[in-house]
């Protein structure tokens, strides 16, 4: 099995900073409730900022977590959500589910295998369910912070939608999202070099500039973003 790579202590110190930015997770929350249906798990479920959000659209959720020690953090911070279950979980493996989605978001890019570690995800899906997905995009914008967090690599629609077909799914929905926060991204680590950590840039942008940025994408959507968002479906004969 591939384990997710990269300084565990420095990924957890990003988690912790970007959960300070309440509205970027919110919009971000949004996008996959459409596609959760009534029995969903999430892969790599982080500090489970995103589980807990997402257990209030779902009568069961499953967060999952490769690293044993945020593992433990995980199902103390989860304790008091009865209709979520927490286990752990690495990719590529061979187990088959019956889950109503599954949902990644930012864990793809950590994993060699991804092609494998999509087929995973598939395998968990029951026939017609969806497997939802964020990467960060655009490889010219990976900088010293992704390497630090352990990314292997960043995406573009194109090489996101052919790994997910390779994998055996069929795309339903694919698109770039947050277009300035690319640009942000990529002025703060790549030119400053400095870590996407709590701090007065997060907050500001949060406040101020994502909730302009959201708007203005959910009326036309933008030509590059930050992120890549993607819905493929888990095909009805396999």
């Amino acid at each position: 099995m591939a384990e997710i790579t990269g300084d565990q202590r420095v990924q957890s110190e990003v988690l912790e900073g970007l959960a300070t930015a309440v509205n970027h997770r919110q919009w971000f929350v949004e996008l996959a409730v459409p596609y959760l249906g009534d029995n969903p798990i999430e892969i790599g479920s982080g500090l489970g900022d995103y589980a807990s959000a997402w257990a209030a659209h779902a009568p069961r959720i499953t967060a999952t977590e490769a690293d044993p020690d945020r593992l433990i953090q995980l199902k103390e911070r989860l304790s008091d959500h009865p209709g979520v279950e927490v286990r752990q979980m690495l990719l590529p493996h061979h187990e088959r589910g019956d889950y109503s989605a599954a949902v990644s978001y930012n864990v793809l890019e950590h994993i060699d295998d991804h092609v494998g570690a999509l087929r995973s995800m598939r395998d968990l899906v029951r026939p017609g369910g969806a497997v939802v997905i964020i990467v960060p995009a655009f490889q010219f914008a990976m900088s010293p912070a992704d390497i630090a967090t352990g990314h292997v690599r960043r995406y573009t629609k194109k090489t996101l939608g052919a790994a997910m077909t390779e994998a055996g799914l069929t795309v339903e929905r694919i698109h770039y999202a947050n277009a300035l926060g690319l640009i942000g991204y990529f002025m703060a680590t790549k030119v400053f070099r400095l870590m996407p950590k709590e701090g007065p840039m997060v907050k500001v942008y949060d406040t101020l500039v994502l909730p302009v940025t959201k708007a203005a994408e959910q009326r036309v959507r933008p030509p590059f973003g930050q992120s890549v968002f993607a819905v493929a479906r888990v095909p009805a004969e396999m």
